[in-house]
């Protein structure tokens, strides 16, 4: 019965493994200042308390709880500090990492929501998306990613694991590795892997944003000024890119067969959505954004005006 984990070292050479410390510990970085600079700049410039920018607050917020639940212990390991990670420790960081980034694909579909009234139905938009329902909105996608992941942690957690410190073929405990370590017949756990996760997390959601912006590019199509063509356009391209990559990469881990893509491959596509999505997020929706960029150059002369 296995008690603790090890980790697979990304590399057995010291120098290499020095190298990926530092990078990885740059990105991370990167990710906290850039998911913290849009919260700083939302909760502070007062014409973005609005509910798009409300999501995209909870957005970078969710994003950086998700890299920290991560990274840190993705450094030790590699670090070599502490490769080995208790059960229950593993356990949790599941949890968390699954609750976390099914939150995030959720988000995104709110956000879609919130994109099609606003464009299909501008004069309504204020009655439609109260402060009461965005927060609701927000709640609803953190307690089913709960509900759905608590689940989903426990039977994968309630398998036997073979041998005192199994060695997992990964950097974090996540959910198609774990089960490739189970001793036990985990037919029914890929069911309910395919069910929660497959159609409930991604197919589900992704199925909502496709039709918002089916209704969203046919009301635009409709605008007969080409500048307000571009300006609605801009303000969806952001959120589009976002989607992509979210999605893409969890389609790829979470739905393809068992043995179609081998370990290392997966621990690839883990790295992207882990750093790649959270990294590009801050930069996808400052650049990218008119309103994101003058709020930001406002609340940074606003600080050093208040410094000096």
């Amino acid at each position: 019965m296995a008690h603790e984990f090890i980790f697979q070292p990304f590399s057995t050479v010291p120098e290499i493994q020095h190298l990926l410390f530092a990078f990885f510990l740059l990105l991370y970085l990167i990710i906290l200042f850039g998911n913290i600079c849009i919260l700083w700049v939302i909760c502070t410039v007062h014409s973005l308390h609005t509910p798009m920018y409300f999501f995209l607050a909870n957005l970078s917020f969710v994003e950086t709880c998700y890299a920290t639940v991560v990274v840190p212990q993705m450094l030790s390991s590699i670090s070599d500090f502490h490769r080995t990670i208790p059960l229950v420790n593993c356990g949790i960081q599941m949890f968390f990492f699954t609750t976390l980034g099914s939150t995030d694909c959720f988000l995104l579909a709110v956000m879609a929501y919130d994109r099609y009234v606003a464009i299909c139905h501008p004069l309504r938009y204020t009655l439609i998306m109260t402060w009461r329902v965005c927060i609701w909105l927000v709640i609803g996608s953190l307690i089913l990613a709960v509900v759905l992941c608590l689940e989903l942690t426990v039977l994968i957690f309630s398998l036997p694991f073979c041998g005192y410190q199994p060695k997992i073929h990964h950097f974090l405990c996540d959910v198609p590795p774990m089960l490739q370590l189970a001793c036990a017949d985990t037919h029914l756990h890929q069911i309910v892997l395919y069910s929660l996760i497959s159609i409930i997390v991604l197919i589900i959601p992704f199925l909502l944003i496709c039709i918002s912006y089916v209704y969203i590019v046919a009301a635009i199509l409709q605008i007969k000024s080409s500048s307000g063509r571009q300006q609605a356009f801009s303000t969806c391209s952001s959120h589009l890119t976002v989607v992509i990559l979210q999605y893409g990469c969890c389609s790829l881990v979470y739905m393809h067969p068992k043995s179609s893509t081998s370990e290392d491959e997966d621990k690839k596509l883990a790295l992207i959505y882990t750093f790649v999505t959270p990294l590009l997020n801050p930069l996808i929706y400052t650049l990218r954004n008119k309103d994101m960029k003058q709020a930001l150059k406002k609340a940074i002369k606003r600080m050093v005006s208040s410094q000096t």
